[in-house]
Order: C-alpha cells, then structure tokens, then sequence
C-alpha cells in the first residue's frame, strides 16, 4: 500500500480513454447543411436521427452508460444477498438501530460498536440520491468492526421529497450529530471517516470538510453531476445548472484531507471515468485512488464487509 502523503494507481492499469470515449459515443448519421441526411439513393422511409445530449451521446447512450442496475446482470441477486448479510448484522444485540438526528422519516443513523472504544467510519448509501436505504448495506459493518472501527449508517431523504442541496444539508447533519454523540457509544469523534458508495461516493466527497473528519473512501462515486442532468436520473432530481456548480466535486475547491478514490475495473466506463477524472483532479492532495480487478458496481461493497478487504484496508490506512 502506497503512502497517503503522494496520490497513487494501486491495481492494474487505467483503462484506455480513447477506448472508453469510442465505446460510449454515439455515432450519428452525418447531416448536410440543408438538414437531410446524406445518402446516394435516399430509403422511402429515412431512418430518424436523434439528438446529442452530452459529448456526442444521446439520450438513450447516456442513460445506458449510468444504468448500473442493467449493466450487472445479477445485480438482483447480489442486492439480496446485501439483503440477507445485513438483516444478520442489524440482529446484533450491541446495534443501535434508527437513531433520529433530525424529523425526517428518513433522517436516522444505525451504529454498529466495536469491541472497544476506538475510530468511526460512516458510511452513506447510494442509490442516485433516489433509491435504497441505509438498512441494505448494515453487512459493511463486519470488516471495519473487526479492527475495532465503530460504524455508522447515514439515511437521508431521498428525491424527488428533496433536492440536491437538500440530500447534502441531511447528510452533513447526521454527521454533526454523530460529533456530538458518538463519543457516548465509544468512538473517537477525532478519528472519523467518511465513505459512500455510488451517490454516497459523491455525498463523502462533499462531507470531507465536516469536522472530525480525517478522511474519506469514496467508492464508484458520481463527482461530476453534468451528466447526470442530462439523463433518465434527472427526472426525479431535477438537477439545476447552479445544483452542478454547487455540488459537483470534481470542479469545487479540493478538500486537503486524504481521499482514497475507488472503483471496480468491471464497472461502466462512464463510472471508471467520473473516478479517474477525480483524482486527476485532486493529484497534488493525499490519497490513493484504487482500481479493483473483477469487480462491478455491487461487488466491489464485499471488499468492505471483509475483515481483509480492500476497502476495508484503506479505512485503516487513513487511521494509521
């Protein structure tokens, strides 16, 4: 493992960009100027072209190219098993389960303690800000908690009940009230990380200036929200142009505290591309990113619920 001090690859190599950009573009039929499609001998019926939405890809390549759920064919099975593995861990008689830290329905924290007083990682859930639930990823406990790192899950309310500035203002205060309270269950308010996954990759990266805060993992995360307005997951979010000044990492001030950027190599090319773009962007702050062999979007979770994974190891790494 590379030191945190300089930003570093671990794993294989990046994928190809030119590649990457070739497989997700869409290749429109060529238009002369007075708007007919080129052709020797015209077809009766002319096949309809249809408009680019964001770097030459139309509406229906960039829904594909954010569709995690189509893109990993078991997906549903794996969900279940999240399912199973977390319904195990909330049964734990030490859990502290729906702990409110504001009105909402969904404004609640889940505490899993370790064995003795020590550091607390928090995690938040993805979902594009609009699905899932803290509940599903209750299993990630087990790798942290087996190093004596106390764990925390975040709930928040999801679009379209609020917006984008809303999802963060939630989730920066569930953070706060675990600086105010945590410390009761045994955790070291000092020595807090943050980590998501997918829109909680996104949501750690907004919250890594949160006091206590000495790090964060974020993991399959979405950094730039441009082209997130422009496909199928903006329905619901209504995302504004100020919303993508205001809340995309990639393009606010970096946070100058370790950030370890992590993505499985099986993933969408659009989600390898948010990570590695991030942590170019981010190169002179610490932090590793972290390239995972095999693994896609729902897989790469286990390598935080094992003792040995790692994800597991780069929350340590930022506690040494």
């Amino acid at each position: 493992m590379s030191a945190l001090s300089d930003r570093s690859v671990l794993g294989s190599s990046a994928p190809d960009h030119a590649a990457s950009d070739e497989a997700l573009t869409h290749h429109a039929a060529s238009i002369q100027a007075d708007g007919c499609p080129r052709a020797l001998h015209a077809p009766t019926n002319p096949p309809m072209t249809t408009p680019a939405v964001y770097q030459g890809m139309d509406r229906a390549t960039l829904d594909a190219a954010y569709d995690n759920t189509r893109a990993v064919a078991d997906s549903a099975t794996l969900l279940a098993d999240f399912e199973r593995r977390s319904t195990d861990m909330r049964a734990r008689p030490d859990a502290r389960l729906d702990m409110r830290y504001g009105p909402a329905p969904r404004q609640r924290i889940d505490y899993f303690p370790a064995s003795r007083p020590g550091p607390l990682l928090i995690f938040i859930h993805g979902g594009y800000w609009q699905m899932r639930a803290k509940e599903t990823f209750s299993f990630l406990a087990a790798g942290p908690n087996a190093h004596g790192i106390h764990v925390a899950m975040i709930g928040y309310t999801l679009a379209p009940d609020t917006n984008m500035a809303g999802i963060v203002a939630e989730v920066r205060a569930g953070i706060r009230w675990l600086r105010e309270h945590a410390s009761a269950f045994g955790a070291d308010v000092d020595k807090m990380v943050v980590s998501g996954w997918s829109a909680g990759g996104h949501l750690a990266a907004m919250c890594l200036d949160e006091d206590g805060i000495c790090g964060g993992v974020a993991i399959s995360g979405i950094f730039d929200l441009e082209p997130i307005r422009h496909c199928y997951l903006n329905e619901k979010l209504q995302l504004s142009q100020q919303d993508i000044d205001d809340f995309s990492p990639l393009t606010l001030p970096c946070v100058p505290k370790p950030l370890s950027i992590c993505v499985g190599q099986a993933e969408l090319l659009a989600l390898q591309r948010q990570s590695l773009a991030f942590s170019r962007a981010r190169h002179d702050y610490p932090g590793d990113t972290v390239l995972l062999p095999g693994h896609n979007h729902f897989s790469i979770l286990y390598e935080l619920s094992r003792a040995d994974g790692a994800l597991t190891m780069q929350v340590r790494a930022l506690l040494r």
